[in-house]
């Protein structure tokens, strides 16, 4: 499951020269309140390490949990507070963003745990998951900069010169929401012709030549575009190897579509044939003639040619399907590994 940071407040403060002591008053109510951001963004760093280093979102609810107890808390603290010389437009605008991001962090990303059991079943549904967790994120941005409009018009008011300057931590979730953003185009672009030959490969075992057939094209087609697709993409800070896997990837479903698959239809057909004339035979007994003998005896040999050919490619396809897949699957690892840091 991939997630986008959540904007914080951790803020540097600088107090104007000519201060008095109701703004050195604000800036401690300021820093009262950017303290409860601390722990939200110490957890949401937390879980963005565990969702980046290969888990699965059911395997890290936990982390989910401690972001969602941390903004509870926060959330309780801060309505608590009393309003700043009778004003409490700042804490109120503060508290309605920590409900809003509860709400979604409850609500909205407990749904994408749920969907992310069925994402794998299509692209549609991988689509409609990544979807969902972008929409969830956009909520989060939207609600943080009203927030973050508030703090501003708050220290304008009382003399406060606010220094945007991002802690280590948001600079990791910061660098960590644009991995996963590219992380994810390049997903979606792998998972298409990955998805289609899993309908080929089921086609396959069921001996459904039409459906073969139709998803052997379908494979060779979707493969060539996602490879055109592939072109679009910039690397991320000129790291090619990600992009480089997911080529590769595409470079077998082409050659298994476009020269491979076609002996594997062949051998179901003259399996087909086999056991057409085999029924026959077994019916008419020793009262065949010989042409009918002499057809079944070429489709015997027709059949174990096409079988000896079947099993030479299957295992060809399934030692370079699995080599690539490893190939990718390290990839999307060291990927993450080397720019989504392991440390708190």
């Amino acid at each position: 499951m991939i997630i986008k940071h959540i904007k914080t407040l951790t803020l540097a403060f600088a107090i104007l020269a000519t201060f008095n002591s109701k703004s050195q008053t604000a800036l401690a109510y300021m820093d009262k309140m950017n303290k409860e951001f601390v722990k939200i963004s110490e957890e949401t760093w937390d879980y963005t390490r565990a969702v980046a280093h290969n888990k699965k979102a059911k395997q890290i609810e936990a982390t989910r949990r401690n972001m969602l107890n941390a903004n509870r808390s926060a959330l309780n603290r801060i309505k608590n507070m009393q309003p700043f010389k009778g004003d409490a437009s700042f804490r109120d605008s503060t508290a309605r963003y920590l409900e809003l991001s509860y709400l979604v962090l409850n609500n909205d990303y407990s749904k994408i745990v749920d969907m992310e059991e069925i994402a794998e079943q299509s692209y549609d549904a991988m689509e409609a998951y990544m979807m969902a967790q972008q929409l969830a994120n956009e909520k989060l941005e939207v609600a943080a900069d009203v927030m973050q409009a508030a703090q501003k018009k708050f220290a304008a008011e009382n003399n406060i010169t606010l220094l945007d300057v991002d802690s280590k931590t948001e600079l990791k979730l910061e660098k960590a929401s644009e991995v996963f953003k590219f992380y994810n185009q390049i997903y979606l672009v792998f998972f298409k012709p990955y998805k289609q030959e899993a309908y080929f490969m089921n086609a396959l075992s069921k001996g459904d030549v039409n459906a073969m057939k139709q998803n052997q094209e379908a494979l060779s087609k979707l493969s060539k575009e996602a490879k055109e697709k592939l072109k679009t993409v910039q690397p991320y800070k000129n790291n090619t190897t990600l992009k480089g896997a997911c080529g590769d990837m595409m470079d077998f479903y082409i050659y298994e579509a476009d020269t491979k698959i076609t002996p594997l239809v062949d051998f179901y057909l003259k399996k087909e044939k086999f056991d057409k004339l085999k029924t026959q035979m077994d019916k008419k007994g020793q009262s065949s003639s010989k042409q009918e003998v002499d057809e079944y005896n070429a489709a015997i040999n027709d059949f174990n040619k096409a079988a000896a050919e079947f099993n030479k490619v299957n295992e060809e396809l399934n030692k370079k399907r699995a080599s690539n897949l490893d190939n990718w699957n390290n990839s999307v690892s060291k990927f993450l590994d080397r720019n989504v840091s392991t440390k708190k």
